[in-house]
């Protein structure tokens, strides 16, 4: 048996109470909120700021989990308890962290990444290892063979190929196709 650490991912479906336990009336068990569900592991928040819960809620929330690694959960009986606060929290956005959160905040998230766009050879790689994923049959990326891609020369969101191959994905199954991309550039 392989053992994995817990990956749990939210994105503009994020909502206040999906942070705290929530309690099943039919069966009197209360259910764990994410970031107790993504313990020892890695929760994703992904398109960071388009939640139903507003940036600022929800760093409000995680302040001191963040700082202080753990978490206070209430039960429905008014009880509180502390659990560990674990885990690898990974802020995805495409909005200037600037316009998210003040500086406090964005002390407690150490690391940022930019992730810039990328020349057309990468754009290429990045297309081939998307393609391969899905286990599609790819004999050499044809970037320019599928509308709205860039051209070659110009330069790409690193996230392009993921979209397209989803779009060909969608084609595919509609038209009850195997998936393949061949065309040689």
């Amino acid at each position: 048996m392989i053992s994995r650490r817990p990956f749990v991912s939210a994105g503009g479906e994020l909502a206040t109470g999906m942070l705290d336990l929530q309690k099943d009336e039919s069966t009197g068990a209360y259910i764990a909120p994410l970031q107790m569900k993504a313990n020892n592991g890695m929760l994703l928040i992904d398109d960071f700021g388009r939640q139903m819960i507003s940036p600022r809620d929800l760093l409000n929330r995680w302040i001191v989990p963040l700082d202080r690694r753990v978490d206070f959960l209430t039960l429905g009986t008014g009880g509180k308890f502390e659990i560990p606060f674990e885990l690898q929290i990974v802020f995805s956005t495409n909005l200037a962290p600037q316009e998210l959160a003040d500086e406090a905040f964005l002390r407690r998230i150490p690391n940022k990444i930019l992730v810039e766009t990328v020349d057309g050879d990468t754009f290429d790689a990045i297309f081939a290892l998307t393609a391969a994923v899905s286990e599609w049959i790819v004999s050499r990326v044809a970037r320019n063979s599928a509308p709205g891609v860039p051209a070659a020369q110009s330069r790409s969101s690193p996230c392009f190929p993921r979209d397209i191959c989803h779009a060909i994905r969608a084609i595919r199954i509609y038209e009850h196709r195997q998936p393949a991309i061949a065309r040689e550039i």
